[in-house]
């Protein structure tokens, strides 16, 4: 209970209630009851409404995380890996467990072990990481226990980018661990959780959620609502492999086209969505798809990913020169294959 000095929060996103301005975030028609109606019908019909929120706003509340000594979970879509987690870092001196999720939707046949060392050799100083599945219970057990072997209180905090399942896994540590009845709003789409939440799972352990860190450059920031559903994957994704030549291209669902400009025969295999159409050019010298976007050339070194922010990664064999037709505001970069 909220005594007076306290204003009550929505038990879904963690807002301020408030029943004045139904225009305003924390609206609800009254306040006797626990969630904003914006978390109601996201809920209850799949309505999504948005919220502006500056990442600003989001790193002053990790800074205040930062202040404290207590465990922090990290949460990373290993589909959607940050290029750096150098800035988490700097925020956030406090142990921490690194938590890849989603290993659902990755096929079966990659390695948890491969994972692990892939981040392990970028030198991320973190407790422990672990690989995880919230949709297939999978290492829920296991990252229980190491949250109880580095936790300096009872508080811990769950903080990550937007998309990377930070309420999925409470959800699921609630279901799994708890008789409290409190369920997080979750959404593919941004910004859902809208403050600091506090989940009480037992007499031990005090989840705080914190919202998620939006990635200006997610492709899922410049796309509407019926796309972000298509990009986001819900089920284990098939890879496509493609043998392409010069002068050869791939476009993927009217939003990305990537153009073969230079090199001998090449493979790229795309881990995206299965939901996403991809259409192949034999000659993009005359053709002009997409070419009203903004273009990137990239040269490509042996085995690396091409990683499109919010959609996935393409594994390329070969060096090469291509060109990325694509929105101006996603962001594109090259790293050591993951896969």
């Amino acid at each position: 209970m909220s005594s007076e000095n306290e204003p009550k929060k929505c038990l879904g996103c963690g807002v301020i209630l408030q029943d004045q301005n139904i225009l305003q975030e924390g609206y609800i028609t009254s306040l006797e009851n626990d969630i904003c109606q914006r978390c109601f019908r996201m809920k209850n019909y799949g309505e999504y409404q948005v919220v502006t929120k500056s990442n600003e706003e989001y790193l002053n509340i990790l800074k205040t995380v930062g202040k404290t000594k207590d465990l922090v979970l990290y949460i990373t879509d290993l589909l959607n890996l940050e290029e750096d987690f150098t800035q988490i870092r700097e925020l956030l001196p406090n142990k921490m467990i690194l938590v890849l999720n989603k290993k659902d939707v990755l096929p079966k046949s990659v390695k948890e072990k491969k994972l692990i060392k892939y981040l392990e050799d970028r030198n991320i100083h973190v407790e422990e990481i672990i690989v995880i599945s919230c949709n297939k219970n999978y290492n829920i057990d296991y990252l229980l226990k190491i949250i109880k072997y580095y936790q300096t209180s009872r508080n811990v905090y769950v903080v990550g980018h937007t998309n990377a399942g930070k309420s999925s896994l409470i959800n699921k540590l609630i279901k799994n661990y708890s008789t409290n009845t409190q369920e997080l709003t979750m959404s593919p789409l941004p910004s859902t959780t809208l403050n600091m939440v506090n989940i009480e799972i037992n007499e031990y352990l005090n989840l705080i959620d914190t919202p998620g860190l939006v990635d200006a450059g997610s492709i899922l920031n410049h796309v509407d609502e019926k796309l972000v559903k298509k990009i986001s994957p819900r089920k284990e994704i098939k890879p496509r492999t493609y043998q392409l030549r010069k002068n050869q291209s791939l476009i993927i669902e009217n939003l990305i086209r990537i153009d073969y400009v230079e090199g001998s025969k090449n493979s790229f295999t795309l881990y995206i969505s299965n939901d996403l159409k991809v259409k192949r050019l034999l000659n993009i010298l005359n053709n002009n798809d997409l070419k009203e976007l903004n273009k990137t050339t990239y040269n490509v070194k042996y085995d690396e990913d091409l990683v499109i922010s919010g959609l996935g990664f393409i594994k390329i064999v070969n060096k090469g020169v291509i060109d990325i037709y694509i929105d101006k505001d996603v962001k594109i970069f090259t790293r050591k294959s993951l896969i």
